[in-house]
């Protein structure tokens, strides 16, 4: 097949995918969050959706809620097949925090995914409501390096490196892997993968052993979930906040406060391109550790 049909193909499918995407950002930022009233007591809603990329804003609600006394307790719905190691965990930290300084309770509700960096964020709470047919699990750490050491011959580009240490240019897109880069990548995987299952059998006292047996990438049900104790309960999100409700000791139905999001071009655009940037397999950084799903 000619090499640029392939190109052009690429480019088609690309197209349509950021097109996708546009429509499902303008969507969520317009229909994303809710506000839900009622008659005694608060509840603060924070929404972790899509691929996890910062943990920015997420700390920055947390933080608005820890300083509000009327906030008894938070709910945060996720519905998110994972992202970035770093930022996953420091969402997961900022939740053990802010229970910690707070003591405040944290009820964590699934939607659709809640898998790898989504459940781990999740581990961190005092209680996990699943959906039945929620898509989590995913306990792994994935890394995409793409190898175009092909296509550059036909396409007659070549790279010079220079480099001072012989594994310095370790993931490069314009080669093969050697064997002894492959080992060095699959050591430090693995000391992140046990991260991971140090963190949920800490977070929700399991027995380590039992999280290494389930741990291998393998995707579950919301209701497999339940029976293997990686959540609480089964239920929506109305049932979340009816139990954060009560173990915050709220009486009647809780109000739930939520940031209302605003779209801007430039919020918009931000987001667009950080998106992007982080999916992007051939960008400056192409080795990326993920807790992500697939």
């Amino acid at each position: 097949m000619n090499i640029y049909r392939i190109i052009k193909g690429i480019i088609y499918f690309t197209i349509t995918i950021l097109l996708v995407y546009l429509i499902t950002l303008v969507f969520s930022l317009y229909f994303g969050n809710r506000i839900i009233t009622g008659k005694e007591g608060k509840i603060g809603l924070i929404n972790v959706e899509g691929v996890i990329i910062s943990s920015k804003s997420f700390i920055k609600q947390l933080e608005r809620f820890s300083d509000d006394d009327s906030v008894k307790a938070i709910v945060i719905r996720i519905d998110s097949g994972g992202g970035g190691v770093a930022p996953s965990q420091e969402m997961y930290e900022a939740v053990i925090n802010f229970k910690k300084e707070t003591k405040k309770k944290v009820v964590v509700s699934f939607g659709n995914i809640a898998a790898s960096g989504g459940y781990y964020v999740a581990c961190a709470a005092d209680k996990i409501v699943s959906n039945p047919g929620t898509i989590t699990g995913s306990i792994s750490v994935i890394m995409r390096i793409p190898n175009l050491q092909s296509l550059f011959k036909k396409l007659g580009y070549e790279e010079q490196i220079v480099k001072s240490g012989k594994f310095k240019d370790i993931g490069s897109i314009s080669r093969a892997m050697t064997k002894e880069e492959r080992a060095i990548l699959e050591d430090m995987m693995l000391d992140v993968h046990e991260q991971f299952i140090e963190a949920i059998s800490r977070s929700r006292n399991i027995d380590l052993e039992y999280i290494r047996e389930i741990a291998d990438g393998r995707i579950f049900s919301g209701r497999q979930a339940k029976e293997l104790n990686l959540v609480d309960n089964l239920g929506t999100m109305e049932d979340a906040i009816d139990l954060a409700g009560k173990l915050a000791g709220i009486s009647g139905k809780p109000k739930v406060l939520s940031e209302k999001k605003k779209l801007s071009f430039f919020e918009f655009a931000k987001d667009f391109f950080e998106q992007s940037s982080y999916l992007n397999p051939f960008g400056s950084e192409p080795i990326k550790l993920q807790y992500r799903l697939f």
